[in-house]
């Protein structure tokens, strides 16, 4: 009778200790406590140094672009994803044009002519160098006196924007000069660029320029 109550209170013990497990003690749940919101701080100062940093390649970019300082516009080329340009805010990636940053560089001193989508109106195809679509088509107007967002945009016009669904999740800017008076605001223009982090460095994946279409 012995030998058979013995199994059966330490039967009795293992399914209560399992009931009832050992909870942690307070020291370890305020470690753990302390250590989600360092995390969380961490990921928000983070977030906050990713915005200056996109803040800041975002006006160098303008700069260079200004000044027709295209080594230090090319320094900010995804180095592994190159870079891509929509001549207007609806983005497609089977026909607009790309570049890996090597090709850029490359070609950027040549007389080779690209086509680089069609032209609003018309629909004739635009066809310059990369000089020249640089100076005469993404910095047709001086943007550094535009207004700025980020992940935000400012402009709205009647062609279709799908910024976000091509490049989901990815922060952009906006670089926003408003329509004049005389012309009822159609005479709007922008510029976005896509950046994404790479090795703790801001690039450029996209220039995506936009404005009012017929």
């Amino acid at each position: 009778m012995k030998n058979f109550i013995i199994p059966v209170l330490a039967l009795t013990l293992l399914v209560a200790c399992k009931k009832n497990p050992e909870k942690p003690v307070p020291n370890v749940i305020d470690s753990m406590a302390q250590a989600k919101e360092k995390n969380i701080e961490m990921a928000a100062q983070k977030k906050k140094t990713d915005v200056a940093a996109v803040k800041t390649a975002n006006d160098e970019i303008l700069q260079a672009l200004k000044s027709k300082d295209y080594k230090t516009f090319t320094s900010f080329i995804h180095p592994e994803k190159g870079i891509s340009f929509s001549m207007y805010g609806f983005v497609d990636p089977k026909e607009d044009m790309h570049f890996s940053k090597a090709d850029f560089e490359k070609y950027l001193p040549t007389k080779t002519l690209y086509t680089w989508g069609a032209q609003d109106g018309s629909g004739d195809p635009y066809k310059a160098t990369i000089k020249d679509y640089l100076a005469k088509w993404v910095f047709s107007t001086d943007f550094t006196a535009s207004q700025y967002s980020f992940n935000k945009f400012l402009a709205g016009g009647n062609s279709l924007n799908n910024l976000k669904k091509i490049y989901p999740g990815q922060d952009f800017t906006e670089n926003y000069i408003k329509g004049s008076e005389k012309n009822g605001g159609m005479d709007w223009k922008t510029i976005r660029f896509v950046f994404e982090e790479f090795q703790g460095k801001q690039y450029l994946v996209a220039v995506v320029n936009d404005q009012w279409t017929i």
